[in-house]
């Protein structure tokens, strides 16, 4: 008699909560959760959509070094206006300019997805929202920035959060903009082979 195949392993290279809580809602566990830090300043030329893959890859690849016979799955998100890329502001006064950038006009988020599969196979997507907020008042960026909810958020905002109040349309993944779209990351578990509980 022959024993069931042992369920895989998977492993999530990100310290977000939100995004563990986005597998969650799919039914989706991690095994562990391994975040990985690496050096998100774009290359030279670089556009927000293959910065997101590229990072999305490299935190995979610098997880997966370390867990060869498991699943790793990896995210990034950019915030884009234009092509200037935003990212987590460092200070509150950066977090400022960020949101008075986006105020009354669209952007775009762009999330990555990396999945490497115990066989060293890698699959990647990456999805492209559409966002448009009101124009904001004073109380509006001061009471997000006084949140905290700007710290470690790309483009200095949550859309789970105070930020969700802004929005006037949203055109693509709102788990996406949340950090990980799940219909990309589901389709990249299931092509790879990971079959969790």
């Amino acid at each position: 008699m022959s024993l069931p195949a042992a369920r895989p392993t998977l492993i999530l290279a990100s310290a977000s909560p939100r995004r563990r809580e986005l597998l969650a809602q799919a039914g989706v566990t991690p095994d562990a959760i391994d975040p990985r830090d690496i050096d998100e300043t774009p290359l030279r030329g670089e556009t927000p959509r293959l910065a997101a893959l590229r990072l999305a890859g490299e935190k995979a690849r610098a997880a997966s070094a370390d867990y060869p016979r498991a699943f790793v799955l990896a995210a990034d998100t950019v915030v884009a206006v234009g092509r200037r890329m935003l990212g987590k502001p460092p200070t509150d006064g950066e977090a400022r300019a960020m949101l008075g950038l986006l105020s009354g006009r669209g952007h775009r988020v762009f999330t990555g997805v990396c999945l490497i599969s115990p066989e060293g196979r890698t699959a990647s997507r990456v999805s492209e929202t559409r966002v448009k907020f009101k124009r904001l008042g004073a109380g509006d960026v001061e009471g997000l920035l006084a949140s905290g909810e700007w710290q470690g958020a790309a483009g200095g905002y949550r859309i789970q959060g105070r930020a969700g109040a802004w929005v006037i349309s949203l055109i693509g993944s709102y788990t996406g903009v949340v950090g990980l779209p799940l219909y990309e990351t589901m389709g990249l578990l299931a092509g790879l082979g990971y079959t969790g509980p």
